[in-house]
């Protein structure tokens, strides 16, 4: 699962992706190309934004859901939760967060 993850964050375009679900959740196939032609200025075709978006959705930072003749993509953050549990940090401890002294 791990790997679908880092795929999926490696490449540019679909980080700009999750930059505009995070900015607005819920968009359209349309929408999504749209923003990333007017605001980034990518020319990326519709069927590659829906190949970034099957990537993302794989990974599972995409849910998408169908309301009639639409379908809206969502933003699901909780995948990260994954990167952050693999290699948490350590809880400073009192002792070891205080400079060594040199003794002389």
């Amino acid at each position: 699962m791990a790997d679908d993850l880092f795929k999926a964050l490696a490449d540019p375009t679909r980080r700009v992706i999750l930059d505009e679900l995070t900015e607005r959740s819920g968009q359209t196939l349309f929408e999504i190309c749209g923003r990333l032609a007017v605001k980034h200025g990518l020319g990326i075709s519709r069927q590659g934004v829906s190949q970034h978006l099957a990537v993302l959705e794989a990974a599972g930072f995409v849910v998408t859901r169908r309301e009639g003749r639409y379908k809206f993509h969502d933003l699901d953050t909780a995948p990260l939760r994954h990167i952050t549990e693999r290699w948490p940090l350590p809880d400073p401890s009192p002792d070891r967060s205080a400079p060594e002294e040199n003794p002389s």
